[in-house]
């Protein structure tokens, strides 16, 4: 018998991050017995959560650039008012027919204003239902830094409308405090589930191959990093090693064929794989930007690390990440505006010099953890 139904909204703009930490808690509510819905409106991502989530694709929106200032749909157009109706008349029939038991957002209010002509009338149909649901703001570890004034008012909205917020990470790594200056008004809401780690998809045994690996998230970004990597390698410790460059899919066939094509002998290039957690627990190195799916990938194999977090007009999230596992001795740091061939080579052969780095105790048990609390909390309100 299922419970629930519980709709997710998830909204991805460049990478596909959010969109997989979303999936990974759907799927963790279907193992739960909960009947799920999960929303999204960003490009559509290869795999999909297990047939008992149905998937709504809302008209597809994504960045126009790294600026995060605009949104273009899926021709490359900007969003007008009438894309804008659209999709909003879409999420709010979906609601109104699935009358979920709990309604999980992804990422706001501490993030993604630009949705708030769809997600600020979602929250007031959702207060105005007589049966009002469970309504759960959903985030990584750490939040991008914003203005004061937008701090508070997302801490506003947390007050008034939200009955809880799940950190998808392990406060003894790092605490939400970290990155949201007003905790404070809002730590009574505040739960902590581990990292949204897919346990059940690691390897149980791996074999070494002595390669480094280079990878780059979804591909949106991180071209530089891959192109720097190309050049890295004979000035490096590891010029003898075999190198495997991972591409997202988010990379232009062009330029994924262009990169290929400039890879010398002994370089493997290839499209991002599904067996990325068994290629980087069997590697000697990896080199990586520092987003939070990849950081739980790298904490779970215990690889020797350099990490390049990516900075791009202001981001602070990845930095802040990268800041404390470094401060852990678990990487080695480039920062994106000093990456250069001969930077990066120093950073490998620290890394490598350095050995297998220490173990650190992090909480991953962020799937079983969320869907256990939403569980309670749903009983509670029986």
């Amino acid at each position: 018998m299922t419970a629930g139904p519980v709709m997710i909204y998830v909204q991805h703009l460049l990478g596909i991050g959010h969109f997989q930490r979303a999936a990974l808690l759907a799927r963790a509510l279907d193992d739960a017995g909960f009947a799920v819905d999960l929303v999204s409106g960003g490009s559509p991502v290869e795999g999909t959560p297990p047939d008992g989530v149905r998937v709504h694709q809302l008209p597809t929106l994504r960045a126009a650039d790294l600026t995060f200032s605009a949104l273009v749909g899926a021709d490359g157009r900007p969003l007008d008012e009438a894309g804008k109706a659209a999709r909003r008349v879409a999420l709010l029939d979906l609601f109104a027919a699935r009358s979920p038991a709990a309604l999980v957002i992804e990422t706001y209010p501490f993030g993604r204003r630009m949705m708030r002509f769809e997600l600020d009338p979602l929250l007031d149909a959702a207060a105005a239902r007589p049966d009002r649901p469970l309504i759960v703001a959903s985030i990584r570890d750490v939040l991008q830094m914003r203005r004061a004034d937008r701090v508070a008012e997302s801490a506003h909205c947390i007050e008034t409308l939200f009955d809880a917020v799940l950190v998808h990470g392990d406060p003894d790594l790092i605490a939400l405090d970290a990155s949201f200056p007003e905790i404070a008004r809002i730590r009574d809401k505040v739960y902590y589930t581990g990292y949204m780690a897919d346990l059940d998809a690691r390897p149980a045994t791996v074999a070494a191959t002595g390669e480094v690996i280079v990878s780059a998230g979804g591909g949106a970004v991180g071209g530089a990093l891959l192109e720097t990597a190309l050049a890295t390698r004979a000035l490096s410790a590891m010029a003898g090693a075999p190198w495997r460059l991972l591409v997202g899919h988010n990379m232009a066939t062009g330029d994924f064929d262009a990169l290929r094509d400039r890879a010398p002998d002994g370089v493997i290039v290839e499209r991002a794989r599904p067996d990325f957690p068994a290629l980087l627990a069997g590697a000697a190195l990896s080199i990586s930007q520092a987003g939070y799916n990849t950081v739980i990938d790298l904490l779970l194999a215990g690889t020797p690390t350099v990490l390049v977090p990516f900075a791009g007009d202001g981001e602070t999230e990845q930095p802040t990440r990268a800041a404390v596992l470094a401060a852990r001795g678990r990487a080695e740091i480039v920062a994106e505006d000093a990456l250069t061939p001969a930077a990066l080579a120093a950073a490998v052969d620290r890394a490598v010099a350095g050995g297998r780095p220490p173990a650190l105790a992090v909480d991953m048990t962020g799937m079983a953890t969320s869907a256990r609390l939403i569980g309670d909390w749903l009983a509670a309100r029986r």
